[in-house]
């Protein structure tokens, strides 16, 4: 099973990130890409929610704040797409399978293939490995990285995000399902720099007033030499401490860079920020990893 040898917990620790190539097989990576063709093939996305997603700040507060479409999606599957894919009616300029940026926020509860791999024993050995005792899946991304529109995503910390009380209770599963290259958009990780807190934090307005999210404080200015690229083979997973700064360069080649990613929450002991934009409903409590 993927437990976590005493070298390689104290490299996670050390670092903020950690690469555990071959964890999952071709089979296993195939199986998803499939299910996600499918998923997209049936997509119904409606007109008014054809929401381009945006990592820099002030498009985020626009593109993604003022939408419902974002703000209600931490129970749903639903669709975000690359800019300039739409034309000024909403209609799309490149097929929809090409122009999609990412599908979230709750793969991992609704569809049986996420599920099964988010839940996999591999995937509970892991985290059991890194001593959680109650982990919680608060989120579930599909990211596509396509070929030469897949949109960079600026430096960041996941718990700007995903805001906890004690911090260091977040992590990422971040699973490649086609080799990740420094062509076709990578992580980069500042390595350590995950231990002096959270920067900037997204916060939710109160119900009813827009834009529905704002910043409080600021990205710093990340000294480009400090990142260290991180390529890898399909089938990887990348371990991503919540307040270890990342990036992801455009795509400009020819070869989409698909991931399943999802975050994992420690549930002992924390509270889980009532700020943050993605929210625990009745629908959807953040369901237990182990099973």
């Amino acid at each position: 099973m993927a437990c976590l040898s005493s070298s390689q917990l104290q490299k996670f620790q050390e670092d903020g990130f950690l690469v555990l190539e071959g964890f999952l097989s071709a089979e296993e990576c195939v199986a998803m890409q499939q299910r996600i063709g499918r998923i997209v093939a049936e997509m119904d996305v409606p007109p008014h929610c054809r929401t381009e997603f945006s990592t820099h700040e002030e498009e985020q507060l626009r593109a993604q704040g003022s939408t419902d479409y974002f703000l209600s999606s931490g129970d749903k599957i639903r669709f975000f797409f690359e800019k300039g894919v739409f034309d000024e009616k909403g209609n799309f300029l490149i097929p929809p399978e090409k122009s999609i940026n990412k599908i979230g926020h709750a793969l991992h509860a609704h569809d049986p293939v996420f599920r099964s791999i988010t839940h996999s024993p591999k995937v509970q050995a892991l985290a059991r490995s890194l001593g959680l005792q109650m982990p919680v899946v608060v989120q579930s991304m599909y990211i596509f990285k396509q070929p030469h529109i897949g949109g960079k995503v600026f430096p960041h910390q996941d718990a700007s995000f995903l805001y906890t009380e004690p911090l260091g209770r977040v992590l990422g599963m971040w699973i490649a399902l086609e080799d990740a290259t420094l062509e076709n958009g990578c992580l980069w990780f500042i390595p350590g720099s995950h231990t002096s807190g959270v920067s900037r934090r997204m916060v939710r307005a109160p119900a009813g007033s827009a834009p529905g999210t704002s910043f409080l404080g600021s990205e710093p200015a990340w000294d480009n030499s400090l990142f260290v690229p991180t390529p890898v083979r399909r089938g990887a997973l990348v371990l991503i401490h919540g307040e270890v700064v990342h990036k992801s360069k455009q795509n400009l080649s020819d070869r989409s860079r698909q991931v399943y990613t999802f975050h994992l929450m420690e549930a002992s002991g924390t509270t889980w920020s009532p700020e943050n934009w993605l929210q625990p409903t009745a629908e959807l409590p953040f369901p237990p990893l182990y099973t």
